[in-house]
């Protein structure tokens, strides 16, 4: 990849992904009728923007095919139609093929804030990283998903991202590696693991313990698929308590990718999960899910210093 497209430089995602097709015309962009952050892109890219409608699961079988002829296919849709309605077309054509299709998922998570469970990708990662081959990743801003698309982009693998276009005033690591997570600090109370757009308030929660006297590390568990197994296994000899934070699932999401590792490992640690426990989340505007959930960063402090097991 060229200069022109360094992710350090883009101050967009479509800017870069618009620089990297023009770059190389192996990419081609597509999308099910969702073009909010790509609309500028059909004048330029001309016959390799293809928008199928909403139809997803066409979409995906396309995608497949254009693999299959030497493209790659950078595929777009609301992340909860990305991930269930074609879920078959993803496993078979592209996973079983281990074809270099992207999929950039809409809203995810609590981004999907005022919509209800039918639009809420809660289940994303789990089923994602159930196909053999995919790899998974979280950004947790739109400065951190800049950096790491370009290497995701250029994997021969198929991945799924989770689309993530919220500034931070966080300067994250642009040395991004695939299967490698930014480890912002070590602390020995207590350690947060977290991926996506609740970076920022688990930032906050744990400059309220530092204040409160406590060592507190955090890790952005950006690539969730490879996962960093050195990291998560160094964090749990270090700290006496390990917090996930997810907009997620418990069931499939980090809490269970962190107890994989452990059990692959022979490790017990003392590991608390903050996410969506067996219920999908009640919509509202993303300020007040997170309040009501208890995802701001005051609450995912105080919950993290309850000493009982979620």
């Amino acid at each position: 990849m060229s200069a022109k497209a360094d992710a350090t430089i883009m101050k967009s995602y479509e800017e870069l992904i618009k620089q990297t097709a023009l770059n190389d015309e192996r990419y081609v962009v597509m999308t099910a009728e969702n073009r909010a952050i790509i609309r500028s892109l059909p004048p330029i890219l001309k016959e390799r923007f293809i928008d199928t409608g909403i139809t997803e699961q066409c979409m995906i079988g396309m995608s497949a095919g254009l693999a299959l002829r030497g493209r790659i296919p950078i595929v777009h849709a609301l992340a909860t139609f990305l991930t269930l309605r074609p879920f078959e077309f993803v496993r078979t054509d592209v996973g079983i093929a281990n074809l270099p299709v992207k999929l950039s998922s809409f809203v995810p998570g609590f981004l999907s804030d005022g919509n209800g469970p039918t639009h809420q990708a809660i289940e994303d990662v789990s089923l994602m990283r159930g196909i053999p081959g995919m790899q998974v990743f979280c950004p947790a801003s739109n400065e951190d998903m800049l950096a790491m698309l370009p290497k995701i982009w250029a994997s021969p693998h198929p991945s799924y991202v989770r689309i993530n276009t919220r500034p931070t005033d966080y300067k994250h690591d642009t040395n991004f590696e695939i299967g490698k997570a930014e480890v912002v600090s070590k602390g020995k109370d207590l350690t947060f693991l977290v991926y996506g757009m609740l970076f920022d308030q688990v930032r906050e929660a744990k400059e309220i313990l530092e204040k409160q006297g406590l060592d507190v590390g955090l890790i952005n568990m950006r690539s969730l698929k490879p996962v960093d197994e050195a990291a998560i296994l160094e964090a749990a000899k270090y700290s006496k308590r390990l917090v996930t934070v997810e907009d997620h699932f418990k069931t499939g999401g980090l809490y269970t990718i962190v107890g994989e590792v452990f059990l692959k490992n022979r490790v017990m640690a003392d590991v608390m999960p903050l996410a969506l426990d067996e219920r999908w989340y009640r919509p509202g505007l993303l300020s007040e899910v997170l309040e009501y959930e208890g995802f701001t960063g005051a609450k995912i402090a105080e919950r993290a210093m309850n000493h009982e097991l979620v």
